[in-house]
């Protein structure tokens, strides 16, 4: 299928949350409340806009929302700076079509062209580490809130990145609020 991923555009926005919101209306494991995330991340200082990207099919419509933001990861004495990827979202009808990983692709290799050193995901434990992912506990790295070991995962974009990154992963507020 020929997609197009680009940077997300103010004038995407409401076309991009009411995809999210079909995205995950059908998922067990969601709140249903995805699409409100990308819009308080969006507003939040965490937001990075050249890592909000969209993919679009051949009608110009978007299928597909990726986007990284800024976290912290720190032990109380260092912190280190990293992104969150969260969410990621392809519309029903799209899925399994290789599009969530044309995005996962395509923003691992922005943030890594942009600096940033690595990344974390809270995902499926059988999908995310074909993309690189490892289980975040390697490094010493936890979550800020109990969750599987499996399912919480850290890439290294650059070699050694979380050498030294182990403690808590705080998020950005637009995550809790």
């Amino acid at each position: 299928m020929d997609i197009i991923i680009r940077q997300e555009l103010p004038a995407d926005y409401d076309m991009t949350e009411e995809m999210v919101k079909e995205a995950f209306l059908h998922e067990d494991y969601s709140d249903k409340k995805e699409h409100f995330l990308v819009k308080r991340l969006r507003n939040s200082d965490a937001f990075i806009p050249e890592l909000s990207l969209v993919a679009l099919n051949p009608a110009k419509e978007i299928v597909g929302h990726i986007l990284l933001s800024k976290i912290k990861i720190s032990d109380g004495e260092k912190a280190a700076d990293s992104l969150a990827l969260a969410p990621l979202s392809v519309r029903p009808g799209y899925q399994g079509k290789g599009i969530g990983s044309q995005l996962i692709l395509t923003a691992l290799n922005k943030a890594k062209e942009a600096g940033y050193q690595s990344v974390i995901v809270l995902g499926h434990k059988d999908y995310y580490p074909k993309f690189g992912f490892k289980p975040a506990s390697l490094w010493n790295i936890q979550a800020p809130f109990e969750v599987p070991d499996e399912v919480f995962m850290a890439l290294e974009l650059t070699e050694n990145a979380l050498k030294n990154a182990a403690g808590v992963v705080h998020y950005s507020k637009a995550f809790s609020e």
